[in-house]
């Protein structure tokens, strides 16, 4: 019988741990198929703030560092400049990214710096108890925000990949979701982009995915869903919001 199915070799057997209805688990597969795809299991670290993201270590069997809320875009920076042949990743939360890491992240997308931005856009900070996060969207009810989030207190939702896309550094930058069968596919196509163009040395890329996060919005998985459809993707439209590495070029499959 032929197989057609298996788990990544650089994905290790052990079930997740993340909340049912979680996204993580389907990012964490995607990196792991993109890795064994170009053959650069031992070349590539990864990098995971405080946060959900965290657990990535305990799945990806590749070489992971752990850094401080915020950090991964300064320390991929050190670790790619230092050793350039590697393939560094940063794997974040809209709470790590958006928040107390926004400077860091401008600046390593205004430097171009030749790294790999995978940013979880849940809409709250998901490990620490469902608060507020720079992404929740107006009217969005979290453990901080319980009759909803008010523009006059909090203003608005940040905007990661318009705001990046205004810079001259970056050269790749897309919003997916992850809420079917298409819109993962499309983001596996997405993440396999930003890996490539960083193999071929072309600078800097991020890809954003919004993710479901049920249990911190207080919603069935199936509800989850809709939620991303119907409230995050009409705020954070998906799509190419930069891409300067295409012209010539195949693209992945």
């Amino acid at each position: 019988m032929e197989k057609v199915f298996a788990r990544p070799s650089c994905l290790k057997d052990k079930p997740f741990r993340y909340c049912p209805g979680c996204s993580h688990g389907v990012l964490h597969r995607i990196i792991a198929e993109t890795i064994d795809r170009f053959g650069i299991r031992d070349r590539t670290i990864g990098i995971a703030p405080v946060g959900c993201a965290v657990f990535a270590y305990d799945y990806l069997d590749i070489d992971m560092v752990e850094v401080p809320h915020g950090r991964p875009p300064a320390v991929a920076t050190g670790m790619k400049r230092s050793r350039p042949e590697n393939i560094i990743f940063s794997y974040q939360g809209d709470g790590d990214l958006a928040a107390i890491g926004t400077a860091e992240i401008v600046h390593a997308a205004a430097r171009g710096e030749n790294i790999t931005v995978l940013f979880v856009n849940n809409g709250n900070y998901g490990m620490t108890g469902g608060q507020m996060a720079p992404t929740t969207l107006l009217g969005q009810k979290t453990t901080t925000t319980p009759a909803g989030r008010d523009v006059r207190s909090a203003g608005n939702p940040i905007r990661v990949c318009e705001m990046l896309a205004t810079l001259d550094g970056p050269v790749y930058i897309e919003r997916v979701a992850l809420d079917s069968p298409k819109n993962i596919l499309a983001a596996k196509r997405a993440i396999q982009k930003a890996f490539r163009y960083q193999i071929e040395g072309r600078g800097f890329s991020l890809i954003e995915m919004l993710s479901l996060c049920p249990t911190d919005w207080g919603m069935a998985p199936v509800q989850a869903v809709d939620w991303v459809r119907d409230h995050m993707a009409p705020y954070f439209p998906l799509g190419v919001y930069k891409d300067q590495g295409s012209a010539g070029k195949a693209e992945t499959d």
